[in-house]
């Protein structure tokens, strides 16, 4: 669950500065209701997908069921 920062705040906030977890929250939330976007949700959500490229894309930090925390090479 996320627990940060709101839309409203991060707005005013230059990409730069989100968190990564920030980054990763509102790029799900947005492919979610990408059908439903105004021009300015598609502004905002190609800025995220910039932001998250030019930080070397999302990196997985914790493990799951099938993901462990670090990759594995055969």
């Amino acid at each position: 669950m996320y627990v940060g920062r709101d839309l409203s705040e991060l707005s005013m906030t230059p990409k730069t500065e989100w968190k990564d977890s920030e980054l990763e929250y509102f790029h799900h939330s947005f492919q979610q209701i990408t059908g439903y976007l105004n021009v300015e949700g598609n502004s905002m959500q190609k800025e995220i997908i910039k932001e998250i490229e030019s930080r070397g894309g999302l990196h997985r930090s914790e493990a799951d069921w099938g993901h462990g925390t670090r990759p594995t090479y055969d």
